[in-house]
């Protein structure tokens, strides 16, 4: 130890005043909700209560195997960026998950051989571990500190801070761990769901294509016969369209569609869309029936996806009912599930509703129950992409039904806190 280092010696700690930079400590880390953040005040605490002023934080990445820098202070006098597993000071870490320092007769468990040399050709002169669950999670490489000046009040502080702080950065490599699995579960889910589109879209497309080719073929012969051009030209355009419909569909659903996300009010964003279906609804005779909740909270979502969503719902209610006319009913609530604020928007209508066996199929790709031909003809798309936004705004959209009486759909969405 070089006489150099006491100048960096921590000052000694009161019982009441390491409770206190305890105590704002975990505030911190509390309201910290980024993991690079979350090393940086870690180090900070850390290097400040062992007082160096040069110093590195080290955290686990499993995949790769290794330990890697991920934060710093002071001077970059670590040269390696990363330590693999078999390190022999991550081994030593690991093993004895307590200090040790360049002075191991005071403190910590004394460094085998090697794990001594690997800690001098940092340079460094203490290394810290972060445990959680019996694991080292990461460890905090000090170089400009003494740590033979260290009091009991410093280590016993140390190591709270470096409990606290491990428990924080575990709770960010779970979140991480969790995100990727979902992320990958969504990815699997929609390369299945192409699976399906693929072979519907060959199904689809026979039948237009079939009429297409017929008219192509005998138009040559009866390009005289005014009736027939006029007649099959109508079912070839409305082929067309069908084809351009069903195109267009499968590429908004084949697009990864990550929500862009706003502040926005849910209110708002559905009074938005039955402005934009009131004449429809009024040249068939329906009736529409708005109830908004007042001092609905907010919700984080993608606007246009959202409004996506609820038009789709509202036309096929439309659709349901047909030139009969009926009643839309449009309804938003507050909901509180597990403690937390959710809003809900319900659509309801007094169509001929949906059979038992056909009601368990209504999400999947391609399942329709609308006409199959002609320019108001279901492509089968419009649930499955509305079914995907929901779940990609981590919300939920229920459905009821009985025949002769109606349908009734439900989307759930996480509120603002």
């Amino acid at each position: 130890m070089t006489d150099s280092f006491a100048a960096y010696r921590a000052p000694v700690q009161s019982g009441s005043e390491s409770l206190q930079r305890l105590t704002q400590f975990a505030r911190d880390m509390g309201r910290i909700t980024d993991l690079s953040a979350s090393a940086e005040r870690i180090l900070a605490a850390l290097s400040d209560i062992g007082g160096a002023t040069q110093s590195a934080l080290y955290l686990l990445e499993r995949e790769r195997e290794q330990y890697r820098r991920l934060t710093s202070q002071g001077p970059d006098e670590f040269g390696c960026t990363a330590l693999p597993l078999s390190h022999p000071l991550v081994r030593h870490l690991s093993e004895h998950q307590q200090l040790i320092a360049d002075a191991p007769s005071r403190h910590g468990v004394p460094a085998a051989d090697e794990a001594a040399e690997a800690l001098q050709s940092f340079p460094a002169a203490a290394a810290l571990p972060l445990i959680t669950k019996g694991r080292l999670v990461g460890f905090t490489l000090f170089a400009a500190c003494d740590p033979d000046g260290w009091v009991p009040e410093t280590l016993d502080l140390l190591s709270a801070v470096a409990q606290n702080g491990a428990n924080a950065l575990d709770s960010h490599l779970v979140y991480e761990d969790l995100h990727q699995s979902q992320t990958l579960m969504r990815r699997t889910d929609r390369l299945r769901s192409l699976e399906i589109i693929a072979g519907g879209f060959a199904h689809e497309i026979r039948n237009p294509l079939t009429s297409i080719k017929t008219f192509i073929q005998l138009a040559p012969e009866r390009k005289d016969d005014a009736e027939f051009i006029r007649d099959f030209s109508k079912v070839v355009l409305d082929d067309v369209h069908r084809i351009e419909r069903l195109i267009q569909e499968i590429l908004d659903y084949a697009r990864y569609m990550e929500p862009k996300l706003t502040d926005e009010d849910v209110n708002d964003i559905t009074a938005s869309c039955l402005y934009f279906i009131e004449v429809k609804a009024d040249s068939l005779g329906i009736k529409i029936e708005k109830e908004l909740a007042p001092e609905l909270p907010r919700v984080m979502l993608d606007r246009q996806q959202i409004k996506q969503v609820l038009l789709n719902l509202l036309l096929n209610a439309m659709d349901a009912m047909g030139q009969a006319g009926g009643v839309l009913r449009v309804r938003t609530n507050r909901l509180m599930k597990l403690d937390q604020p959710w809003v809900q928007v319900e659509i309801e209508d007094s169509g001929h509703g949906i059979s038992p066996e056909n009601l368990e199929h209504i999400f999947d790709p391609f399942f329709t129950t609308k006409a199959t031909s002609g320019e108001s003809g279901g492509t089968g798309l419009g649930l499955t992409i509305a079914h995907q936004i929901v779940r990609e705004h981590r919300g939920e959209i229920q459905v009821q039904s009985t025949e002769g009486v109606g349908t009734r759909f439900r989307i759930n969405l996480p509120a603002l806190i």
